[in-house]
């Protein structure tokens, strides 16, 4: 794992991946966010443009898993799964900001590389 070592480097990573909790405020928020810091940073923090990448895979990830849960809320059984996967987002977003405030590049353990 690569080491970021500049402070603002590192802030602006961790707000790559907390930027994904405005989903929760305002819808695709959890896109948006991670969107707008990565291309806001990726060119000046080689931690943004990998954690940014990283965070925006991950929320395109949850949301396609959201839509399919929210279809299967019909059925019943989606109940559950969205509720596991809003807690799963929540905590895997926090994890994943204190490690990039540490200045390491986390990887989410479920995650779609639709922009490498």
């Amino acid at each position: 794992m690569s080491e970021a070592t500049n402070k603002d480097e590192r802030t602006w990573g961790m707000l790559a991946h907390l930027s994904a909790l405005a989903g929760y405020i305002i819808p695709f928020g959890n896109i948006i966010g991670p969107l707008v810091v990565w291309l806001v940073k990726k060119d000046e923090y080689s931690l943004v443009n990998d954690q940014g990448k990283e965070s925006l895979n991950f929320q395109i990830t949850m949301t396609i898993f959201t839509v399919v849960a929210f279809i299967f809320v019909f059925v019943l059984i989606g109940i559950p799964f969205l509720v596991a996967l809003l807690l799963l987002n929540l905590v895997l977003v926090i994890v994943a900001a204190i490690k990039a405030n540490e200045g390491q590049q986390y990887r989410y353990p479920v995650n779609i590389r639709f922009i490498k």
